[in-house]
């Protein structure tokens, strides 16, 4: 992608608002701590932070392991409606599509840089009449199977000829890391041509076996549907679609996977039945048998996350893997019923390479990975879950039970505590 303008000192022409008028804002702006120095500082608090906020009223803000912390900057003690509407401006230079968006929908996205230092997927958006800021920062190096600990059965994708892969989770799950992973193993074993497609771009792929071009979303292409339907004549052999936002960006890469096209996307979606629910829910109900058919042949892959707190400090991800058999396609087609879900196939899938969450949880609490309590939090079904670990001894500061009296040195019991 190319660099993105050099940002100018004023807000452009009919910039964000801001609670003082234009003229205050200029004299601000000429004494205002820079930008660039101020992205510095913040980022300088820990290797670990995963996003910088700018919110009028509040100090400048990151987010470490899910929790913000305030940044002290002698010269921005406090961030004022000018100070982030200032900052906004910077951001959006030049793009006036941006900035346009940010007018009529009240909020826009773009990709930042601050060179060789970080990139940054910003969202900027209008809050009581002001501008605030969230800043994502993107790893400078692409995430790899092994750095990243993605379960092995994953890299079966890498060597799929067609198809959709759909990754899912909340904001901020690491959805995109895990599809830069997958297009990285396929970038150093294949020689493809790779085509995605992003809002905007986040990690950026060097030409490795594989030919790749990024394409961002506004700058490069005015919609997903339209580049995922251009990307059809561009003969490549992998599409990554940003997001599955609506029926015909769906519609399309249905058809992408069913012409002989391996395609990977993310949605907003819980868990494997959601995901499944809301594809098919995007359309009218005369259509969803049809389009149950077609899903159903044509998914390999569903991989959802939940990022949980790591016991010790950090966060660590679970995974839950729905892979394409002769058993899921048919509920998939047919729909769940009682004792016919997909929960139930994952869960009997597992020489297949399926997990479901639970499963996983349930590992790592066992493990010592995450804490009893916190495995329940993010469980799917926590009455199931505790059943499981009926057998499990929670730390007494979390069940009230008395302490087991520690075996003698010369023999030690077979629980050993290991901190990881």
């Amino acid at each position: 992608m190319a660099t993105p303008p050099t940002p100018p000192t004023t807000p452009p022409a009919g910039a964000p608002p801001a609670s003082a008028a234009q003229p205050a804002a200029a004299a601000a702006a000429k004494s205002a701590f820079p930008t660039s120095a101020l992205l510095s500082a913040m980022l300088r608090v820990s290797k670990k932070v995963s996003d910088l906020i700018f919110s009028p009223g509040r100090p400048p803000q990151v987010e470490l392991d899910g929790q913000l912390v305030p940044v002290k900057i002698e010269q921005v003690p406090v961030l004022s409606a000018e100070d982030t509407t200032r900052i906004a401006g910077e951001f959006i230079g030049q793009n006036r599509v941006a900035l346009d968006k940010l007018r009529k929908e009240g909020s826009c996205d773009i990709s930042y840089s601050l060179p060789k230092l970080a990139r940054f997927r910003v969202n900027i958006f209008t809050q009581r009449g002001s501008c605030a800021i969230v800043m994502r920062v993107i790893p400078t190096t692409v995430p790899d199977f092994e750095t990243f600990n993605l379960p092995p059965q994953l890299a079966e994708i890498c060597d799929m000829k067609n198809g959709i892969v759909l990754v899912t989770g909340p904001t901020g799950s690491g959805k995109s890391s895990t599809l830069a992973a997958i297009i990285d193993k396929i970038n150093n074993e294949k020689a493809y041509h790779i085509v995605t497609i992003e809002d905007p771009i986040e990690f950026m792929h060097p030409h490795k076996k594989c030919t790749i071009h990024q394409r961002e979303l506004h700058s490069d292409t005015p919609s997903f549907a339209l580049a995922l339907r251009a990307a059809l004549r561009q003969a490549p052999k992998v599409i990554l679609v940003g997001e599955m936002r609506d029926r015909e960006t769906i519609e399309t890469a249905l058809e992408a996977a069913e012409t002989g096209h391996l395609v990977l996307s993310t949605l907003h979606t819980v868990d494997a039945s959601k995901t499944v629910e809301r594809i098919i829910g995007v359309f009218d109900l005369g259509e969803q048998q049809a389009i149950r058919s077609r899903f159903s042949k044509t998914f390999r892959y569903i991989v959802s996350q939940r990022l949980m707190p790591r016991a010790g400090g950090g966060r660590v991800a679970a995974m839950e893997i729905l892979k394409a058999t002769m058993r899921t396609r048919e509920y998939v087609e047919k729909g769940e019923s009682e004792g016919k879900t997909l929960t139930d196939a994952m869960r009997d899938g597992q020489l297949d390479g399926m997990q479901h969450f639970d499963m996983v949880i349930e590992k790592m609490i066992r493990d010592g990975v995450v804490d009893y309590e916190t495995g329940l939090v993010y469980a799917t079904n926590r009455g199931n879950l505790e059943l499981e670990l009926a057998d499990f001894k929670a730390p007494a500061k979390q069940t009230g039970a008395v302490p087991a009296a520690p075996a003698p040195a010369s023999s030690p019991g077979p629980e050993i505590e290991i901190e990881r």
